[in-house]
């Protein structure tokens, strides 16, 4: 599968106007949705995370827009630090060091708050790969798998990898999110670690042990670049874009950046942030680039459903026809598409989860 996109790769990767226009998905569209078994690799579907409003809002439906949508499975994703960090302007920071116990307290709740949701949808949670293979199945009730985005409830504690996986069926873990924590360094506030810490190096070393996915969004490429040679098992950035110079503390990635992923055998989810008016057309062109640069085997979709502060070009999972119509409007033939709305996710889940 060949793209030369050298115009789309040179534009500048910026978000516009907050409208989305949404093309009418056809048969073919559709017929890819159902042989593809979509899934989506980073997602707060259903308003799962915890809000900083003292009052919790109330869910929003899952399974439904899955269902219509065919999204088969999501990476359903609780925040592990959302109590020490802000919004200030555009932009999610830390803004103080939390007390010990504290973020391992909001995790408890946070993961509570996730078996909710999971609980008043009805959806499966795979767990293992006989649950990622039944999932796949189309008699199937779509199904979520548990993720962190953050392992800051960790709070230093090797032991707890283990306890969460058992406990919470924790099976994705993201490393660090918008606080420097105690396993590495992230590409939205200045490195203190030179990238992946030791102690970062031990979870990753458990997660292959146990079957956790190994998630390195929001990790500088030096965290990247140590994980790659640490990981045994294929790791994920779940969600970024392609930028040929990222802006300082951007969360873009450079080409050689996401190379490093795929040189794991892994998976690199592109977030529907696009220039222009929000389409899944432009979401489409965005993830073209990103199989120009890193081959298609290694491409995925990372929708950061109801957790970007940017206008989405893929904000409802009812649009996943449409998306499946625009990859092969950008020049997708069906498998290679089908590879990029699930089959690349699926064959790392199958790499990593026990058996």
């Amino acid at each position: 599968f060949g793209f030369t996109r050298r115009a789309l790769l040179a534009a500048p990767l910026v978000c516009a106007a907050p409208r989305i226009a949404r093309a009418q998905a056809d048969d073919a569209g559709r017929a890819l949705v159902a042989a593809a078994r979509p899934t989506d690799l980073h997602s707060h579907a259903g308003r799962v995370a915890i809000s900083r409003r003292a009052v919790q809002r109330p869910f929003t439906p899952v399974a439904g827009p899955m269902r219509a949508g065919g999204m088969t499975l999501i990476a359903l994703t609780m925040i592990a630090d959302t109590p020490a960090t802000e919004i200030v302007e555009t932009r999610i920071q830390a803004f103080r060091d939390p007390a010990p116990g504290e973020l391992w307290a909001h995790g408890q709740a946070a993961f509570a708050r996730l078996r909710a949701l999971v609980a008043q949808e009805g959806l499966g949670v795979v767990t293992d790969r006989a649950g990622l293979a039944r999932s796949r199945q189309p008699e199937e009730p779509p199904s979520v798998l548990v993720a962190a985005e953050g392992a800051d409830m960790l709070e230093g504690r090797l032991d707890r990898v283990e306890a969460l996986f058992r406990a919470e069926r924790l099976r994705h873990l993201q490393l660090v999110h918008y606080r420097v924590n105690e396993l590495g360094d992230i590409q939205t506030a200045a490195p203190v670690h030179g990238g992946l810490t030791d102690f970062g190096a031990a979870v990753i070393r458990d997660c292959n042990r146990l079957g956790l996915v190994v998630d390195v969004a929001h990790g500088t490429e030096a965290l990247v670049r140590r994980a790659a040679e640490v990981s045994t098992r294929p790791l994920v950035l779940s969600h970024t874009a392609l930028a040929r110079r990222p802006s300082p503390r951007s969360r873009w990635v450079t080409a050689d950046h996401a190379r490093l992923v795929a040189a794991t055998g892994g998976v690199v989810g592109v977030w529907p942030i696009v220039t222009g008016p929000p389409s899944v057309q432009l979401y489409a062109e965005s993830v073209a680039r990103m199989v120009d640069a890193i081959g298609v085997e290694h491409v995925g979709i990372g929708s950061d459903m109801l957790g970007l502060l940017a206008p989405a070009s893929f904000e409802d999972y009812r649009l996943t026809p449409d998306l499946a119509g625009a990859l092969m409007a950008v020049g997708f033939d069906a498998a290679s598409a089908a590879m990029v709305l699930g089959g690349n996710h699926a064959r790392v889940l199958a790499a990593t989860l026990p058996g």
